[in-house]
């Protein structure tokens, strides 16, 4: 198992306080404790928790703004969803979950963790469209990005983004997406982001109408 405490300081300045990082510490424990049980994470997967799931989803959050209203959908077992909400407590986070036992985790997680800042509803994220409205969607392994944009799409305000979180094949996805993002009139951009734990690299995919 990776230990937290030896983690560089350059990690624990992802978050912003040390009641944050007491937060995501327990976040992890809880996922060590029930994710395999309740069929949220695979047993291959724990000793590589924080540098595979929780550092990773923190990619994401150097994108975001303080007071933004954000999106996470498939928030599965919560990356990057929760994740964000502990690092940030000034961005509201709304996850979006189909599942109704990840949705019974989601809720698990928020009864003991108690961050002000996130709510679950459970459904598809086309069932949103003209219901929610966010400045930012997150997204963590849910779909191609062709079918990403058609899902999610609507659900973006009018200067806002997608930022979808990608594998090793993040170009060739914006690629295969130029018909759907000619539909959107949207245009696409990747970003690498590195990892200050082990120097691994986190795909983004920012999708907005317009870059500066």
């Amino acid at each position: 198992m990776e230990d937290p405490t030896q983690f560089p300081a350059a990690v624990r300045e992802l978050v912003p306080d040390d009641a944050s990082w007491a937060k995501l510490e327990q976040f992890a424990q809880m996922l060590q404790a029930e994710g395999e049980l309740r069929g949220l994470i695979g047993p291959r997967e724990l000793p590589r928790l924080w540098s595979r799931h929780l550092i990773n989803s923190l990619a994401i959050s150097g994108f975001i703004p303080d007071g933004a209203r954000v999106g996470d959908v498939g928030s599965g077992a919560g990356f990057p969803g929760i994740v964000l909400a502990i690092a940030r407590p000034h961005v509201d986070v709304t996850l979006i979950e189909t599942m109704e036992r990840r949705c019974d985790w989601l809720n698990h997680v928020i009864e003991t963790l108690t961050p002000p800042n996130v709510t679950v509803l459970r459904g598809r994220a086309e069932e949103y469209d003209g219901a929610q409205e966010f400045a930012f969607v997150t997204a963590r392994a849910v779909a191609a990005l062709d079918k990403l944009l058609r899902w999610t799409w609507p659900l973006v305000a009018e200067d806002g983004a997608i930022l979808a979180m990608k594998g090793g094949k993040a170009a060739e996805e914006i690629d295969a997406a130029q018909k759907v993002l000619r539909k959107f009139k949207v245009a696409a951009r990747l970003h690498e982001v590195p990892s200050p734990l082990d120097g691994s690299t986190t795909n983004i995919v920012e999708v907005r109408r317009r870059f500066t």
